[in-house]
């Protein structure tokens, strides 16, 4: 398996939108314009391609580079997970931004979810005596 990281370089905008949709992420696929302005917007976008240039997998976030870093997206191909895809992204992240104070991200409840962060070295907020909101806006949704 051949996988090659890049960051600072946005896919274009079908290969987006078919990564979002294969692992199901209909709300960003229904409007690629704000897709791509997210994207853009973000403060890093870190890419994994296989070695026929195919883009399988993708994190992105926010951060201000002292005290905050915010992974919002991570998603791999479904036919490339389980193979070290989506640990290779986000060991680049933190590896980049090792030096900010917090590190947050919010995830599905399944236990694959979970055990993949936890193995990343962070800690379930239920588990610590600290409490984590959440608001969405009416107009989200996955």
């Amino acid at each position: 398996m051949t996988l090659h990281l890049t960051s600072g370089e946005l896919p274009e905008l079908d290969e987006l939108l078919k990564l979002y949709a294969w692992v199901g992420w209909t709300a960003y696929a229904r409007d690629p314009e704000a897709l791509t302005r997210a994207l853009r917007q973000s403060t890093f976008v870190w890419t994994a391609r296989s070695g026929g240039g195919e883009l399988v997998g993708l994190v992105r976030g926010m951060s201000d580079d002292v005290s905050l870093l915010f992974v919002q997206d991570i998603l791999v191909c479904p036919d490339w997970q389980r193979r070290g895809v989506g640990r290779a992204l986000m060991t680049a992240v933190l590896t980049r931004f090792a030096h900010v104070m917090q590190t947050v991200l919010l995830t599905d409840d399944g236990p694959e979810q979970l055990a993949f962060y936890e193995s990343l070295g962070f800690q379930n907020t239920r588990d610590l005596s600290l409490n984590a909101f959440y608001r969405a806006s009416m107009q989200s949704g996955a």
